[in-house]
C-alpha cells in the first residue's frame, strides 16, 4: 500500500474508533510492519504539528488516538455541550494514587492504605473511567483487581505509568495522616 493510502486508511480508522488503537493492529489494516507503521505515524504526528490542523496524534504506551488540539477546546465548546467536570475530592484523589501506584490491587489493599471506607471513591473512579476492573485475585473471596485506565493517561498527560513521579516515603506517611485525621473526624461526628 502506498504511504499516502496507508495514513489515509490510518487517519479514517482512528477517527471512526475515536479511542485508541494499537499500533500492531494498525499494521495489519495498512499490511505494514510495526515498525514501519510507526513511522508513518510519526510522519503524520509531525505533519499535524506543522500545518494549522485541528487533530493531533496522542500516544499511549502502544497505541495512538486522533485527538483535537488543546488550543481547539474554546471553539469546540462554542458548539457543543461542555462537558461534564470530573469533581475529584481529596478521597477520590488519594484513592486514584494508590491504583496508579500499587495496581492491580483490591479494595482491602486500598482501605489498608488510606484507613477508611473507599466504596464511593472506587465508584467514583469507574463511573469518571480513570480505573476499571482487571479481573479477580486468586485469593479467599476472590475480590476484584483494579487498575487505572487510558482514560487516567489521558486526563493525567502521560503516555505510560512509567511516567508517573515517584512517590517519596514522606509522601506516603503524609497519605497515611491525612487518611487517619479523617477516619478520627468521622468517629468525632
Amino acid at each position: 500500500m502506498k504511504r499516502a493510502r496507508a495514513e489515509a486508511v490510518i487517519e479514517a480508522v482512528l477517527f471512526t474508533m475515536g479511542e485508541s488503537v494499537e499500533v500492531s493492529r494498525l499494521a495489519e489494516v495498512v499490511e505494514e510492519d510495526v515498525d514501519t507503521t510507526r513511522e508513518i505515524l510519526k510522519g503524520m504526528e509531525k505533519r499535524y504539528g506543522r500545518e494549522d490542523r485541528g487533530i493531533m496524534l496522542t500516544w499511549l504506551e502502544n497505541s495512538v488516538q486522533l485527538c483535537t488540539k488543546p488550543d481547539m477546546y474554546e471553539h469546540l465548546v462554542k458548539i457543543a455541550r461542555a462537558p461534564r467536570k470530573m469533581a475529584l475530592t481529596d478521597a477520590v484523589l488519594e484513592t486514584l494514587s494508590i491504583i496508579a501506584y500499587k495496581q492491580p490491587v483490591t479494595r482491602i489493599e486500598i482501605e489498608r492504605v488510606r484507613g477508611v471506607s473507599c466504596d464511593h471513591a472506587i465508584n467514583k473512579l469507574l463511573e469518571y473511567e480513570l480505573v476499571m476492573e482487571l479481573g479477580r485475585l486468586d485469593a479467599p473471596g476472590r475480590p476484584l483487581l483494579f487498575g487505572t485506565t487510558e482514560q487516567f493517561l489521558r486526563c493525567f498527560g502521560v503516555k505510560s505509568l512509567e511516567e508517573l513521579p515517584e512517590l517519596n516515603p514522606v509522601q506516603m506517611e503524609e497519605f497515611k495522616q491525612q487518611a487517619e485525621a479523617e477516619v478520627q473526624l468521622q468517629l468525632d461526628t
